[in-house]
């Protein structure tokens, strides 16, 4: 058995530098500057999530537990009372912020985060209608289980489906990696709840006897990058490996998606965590990092700003403080493009906005809400 491990470390030392090697080559720098990036508003608290108000104006979740409106133009900033409690320690705090599909005429929104304390916690989501600059009916309508007593890898996006269901990504806690691939646990799961938090009788195991019946897809580690390709109608997930082995994943009901009896990466320490990085049953990643680059916020461009963009995925890189652009193909790897990275900046969250602009929040005590429009655009 001694053998049998050293003779595993090798070939996956052999496997990342391999991996490292063709990523290296794949990774294309930024050299023809089509674009111009504005900043819209600073001093944010570490904001991690933001969307789009119907009249023009943003609204961004600061981890911190603050929740602001800024102006179309970023000169005005207003704090939203009302709030929910959250537990802001290690990387909990507020998460996602989602308006609902019909906020025009409903004024609900979604935001997801850590409730509890340092012996029990749980990433939480809450719905909410919004009145001015108060939220109101605040009502938690969906809490993980089991809590844990990390105050690491929550998860946190999410998603409103084209039937108005919602999808919320869970981590497993950072401690608790197993219970992925525990089918009676939320934790490393993306689960599915309608608008109230009941759960639809189509869930994978909507009947409870072979799994949660909240779960959707199995197998995360800890993901906090969530999108539609609004073309296609496919969801993709991103996550965060340990050291190397952060993958792009096509998210398809029921599929389990192997953490940790699979994975493209070791642990900090260098030990090994899987032999494996694939395995029948288990859905393979489209796109992996290795070395890892921290990715947080997914956008799938549709936008006509950047016509050469369209297709493209946008991922934020918190490790190297820039966006990688990904090429999808289904016939062969994806290709990477390096954005952005004159910002040196860690970029927390990545959204396209109803005018086809790039909206970017960068992760600090002092973050900024971020705008990337054509050269030639006004």
């Amino acid at each position: 058995m001694r053998f049998s491990r050293t003779t595993f470390a090798l070939a996956l030392l052999v496997f990342a530098t391999v991996s490292a090697s063709a990523f290296a080559e794949s990774l294309q720098a930024s050299t023809n500057k089509s674009y111009r990036i504005e900043t819209l508003a600073d001093n944010l608290p570490y904001p991690w999530s933001l969307d789009f108000l119907p009249n023009g104006n943003f609204i961004v979740a600061m981890r911190s537990g603050e929740l602001h409106i800024i102006g179309e133009s970023g000169k005005t900033s207003r704090k939203i009372t009302g709030l929910p409690t959250t537990y802001f320690a290690g990387q909990g705090g507020f998460f996602d912020v989602l308006l609902d599909r019909n906020f025009k005429r409903n004024q609900k929104l979604y935001l997801s985060y850590a409730a509890g304390n340092k012996k029990a916690n749980r990433t939480t989501v809450a719905s909410a209608r919004l009145s001015g600059d108060t939220l109101l009916d605040v009502k938690k309508i969906f809490e993980v289980t089991p809590s844990k007593n990390t105050s690491a890898h929550y998860g946190g996006r999410l998603l409103q489906l084209a039937d108005n269901s919602l999808l919320l990504t869970t981590g497993d806690g950072f401690q608790f990696r197993e219970a992925a691939q525990d089918r009676f646990s939320q934790l490393g799961k993306v689960v599915r709840f309608n608008h109230d938090g009941s759960l639809p009788s189509d869930n994978p195991f909507a009947s409870g006897e072979n799994g949660d019946p909240a779960i959707w897809t199995l197998g995360h580690r800890n993901p906090q990058g969530l999108a539609i390709d609004s073309l296609t109608g496919n969801v993709y997930l991103h996550e965060h490996g340990p050291k190397g082995g952060d993958e792009v994943n096509l998210l398809l009901r029921g599929h389990n998606y192997g953490w940790p009896a699979v994975t493209h990466g070791i642990n900090y320490s260098g030990a090994l965590i899987s032999p494996f990085t694939s395995a029948p049953g288990m859905q393979d990643p489209k796109h992996v990092w290795v070395p890892s680059i921290a990715p947080s916020g997914l956008a799938i461009y549709r936008g006509n700003a950047f016509p050469k963009w369209q297709g493209n995925f946008f991922v934020g890189a918190l490790v190297d403080k820039e966006v990688r652009m990904l090429s999808p193909n289904e016939e062969s790897s994806w290709t990477e493009q390096a954005l952005f990275s004159e910002l040196n900046q860690r970029i927390r969250d990545v959204r396209e906005g109803p005018d086809g602009f790039i909206y970017l929040l960068t992760d600090s005590e002092v973050g900024a809400l971020m705008r990337v429009l054509p050269v030639a655009a006004k």
